[in-house]
């Protein structure tokens, strides 16, 4: 082990790697330090596991399609624990291959827990010490625990918990209808668990559009979810045979929701603790989260934070390309931005049907008193979402008034994660809708809902 770097890097997930991974690419002799395994939680706990366990649970849920067409299916072998155990060979064969990405650019991989002792200085497990001209902390974050709803990880899940299971509850009470909530509400419901979601503000995924997340509500109230909105937790009880959750609705009423098992999904804390931040001076918010300026550097020179430690969207594609902003940066290689622009990153869920996002929301477009005009098409007018049996869904553009300029768009529908790039392309290349109408899209395909939607900002729909 060496002892002084260019750069070291606190924490291996997506934006810790990709981050180390660059400055290699840069010339910088860098070192990454993780306590656990490469890939941090979107690759061991998080984003790889719970998406092979949406496309098996769509592989499951297929299975109905195939007894409509007189195929008999005997599901009485059906074992949850070989889902599980495919769900963990997906990700060790991804976090085999950070390792081997990291070793290929010349990364020092060491394990351990890493503090902070100086602005140039770290400690590995107390007992070895390593100087860096700069330190970039990617911590991530952790499932945040509230009071009278702490997850022991048997009756009351985190959403780390419910991806170690390996045999399915008949019943389950999500409290949290967030992206992860969602998610594991459809995988669950197409394994056959009766899902009760419920969520505390107006609709299910608060940050999203209004008008997208309806078409979610309704989608899974069909699929068999139970779906409660606007209703709040008030206690949990843990008994032998399951749990007890005491809801309560906008209107004041209430009533007891009982499941075998409750997956608890009220958000996530930063993991700032017991680094030694603070103690070098760097500056926290009153939740703890890194105080960043340009290029994300924190309050102390030298020293920079990425990813769900600060206030950025806590996804790992924010994550990663903080982090090379921030090594570009370090490395004096003029980066194209100080900063991740909110408004530019999109969102994805995966559950089904999939919801997908950038910049304004039509209700933020009305609150912030945006002139802008808006075109919604729906998917039953793409021929393509009625030949594959997937109707549920709509683009949404919203598009200022007098420039035309794409300022939000929205979807929901089957592959909407996919074809949210081409209506970002648009916005970050400053094209306009009628370039998007003008360009020829193969047919048939889902993606001429947006050249339809793109169409429909002048009034020009065919389809609609």
């Amino acid at each position: 082990m060496k002892e002084t770097y260019d750069l070291i890097i606190i924490g291996a997930g997506p934006g810790g790697y990709c981050a180390a991974i660059r400055a290699a690419q840069l010339g910088l002799d860098t070192a990454i330090i993780e306590k656990d395994q490469p890939g941090g939680v979107c690759l061991n706990w998080g984003c790889i596991p719970s998406k092979n366990l949406i496309h098996q649970a769509e592989q499951f849920h297929s299975l109905t399609a195939m007894e409509a067409v007189g195929v008999t299916v005997d599901r009485s072998t059906f074992d949850y624990s070989a889902v599980q155990k495919g769900s963990r060979k997906v990700v060790s064969t991804l976090t085999n291959g950070v390792r081997g990405l990291l070793k290929k650019n010349g990364v020092d991989y060491i394990s351990g827990s890493a503090r902070l002792v100086a602005a140039d200085t770290i400690t590995v497990d107390d007992l070895h010490t390593l100087k860096a001209k700069n330190i970039l902390v990617a911590t991530g974050s952790r499932p945040m625990q509230v009071p009278g709803f702490e997850c022991d990880e048997q009756r009351v899940l985190s959403s780390t918990g419910i991806l170690a299971l390996e045999k399915l509850p008949t019943s389950l009470v999500i409290l949290g209808g967030g992206a992860i909530g969602c998610e594991f509400a459809y995988v669950m419901s197409s394994f056959g668990v009766q899902v009760t979601l419920v969520e505390a503000m107006e609709h299910l995924l608060p940050t999203e559009d209004r008008e997208v997340c309806a078409v979610l509500e309704n989608s899974f109230q069909n699929q068999g979810i139970e779906v409660l909105t606007g209703t709040r937790a008030g206690s949990l009880t843990r008994g032998t045979d399951g749990v007890s959750v005491t809801l309560t609705t906008a209107q004041g009423g209430e009533t007891v929701c009982e499941a075998e098992l409750a997956l608890v999904v009220f958000g996530r804390v930063p993991n700032t603790h017991d680094l030694g931040l603070e103690d070098i001076g760097v500056a926290l918010d009153e939740r703890g989260y890194v105080i960043t300026e340009d290029y994300n550097v924190s309050s102390v020179p030298g020293v920079f934070a990425i990813g769900d430690i600060t206030t950025s969207p806590a996804l790992a594609h924010v994550a990663s390309r903080e982090g090379e902003l921030a090594v570009e940066h370090i490395a004096g290689h003029p980066p194209h931005a100080t900063k991740v622009d909110p408004l530019r990153v999109p969102s994805a869920i995966y559950c089904e049907p999939q919801v997908a996002g950038f910049g304004l929301r039509e209700e933020e477009a009305l609150a912030q008193g945006v002139q802008y005009k808006k075109s919604v098409f729906h998917y039953p007018g793409a021929g393509k979402s009625i030949a594959i049996g997937k109707p549920e869904g709509l683009v949404k553009i919203l598009c200022d008034k007098q420039s035309d300029e794409i300022i939000g768009a929205h979807i929901v529908g089957h592959n909407a994660t996919e074809l949210i790039h081409e209506l970002q392309l648009a916005s970050c290349a400053e094209l306009l809708p009628d370039d998007i109408e003008r360009m020829i899209h193969a047919h048939p395909t889902l993606a001429e809902a947006v050249q339809e939607a793109a169409r429909g900002i002048n009034g020009k729909p065919i389809h609609a």
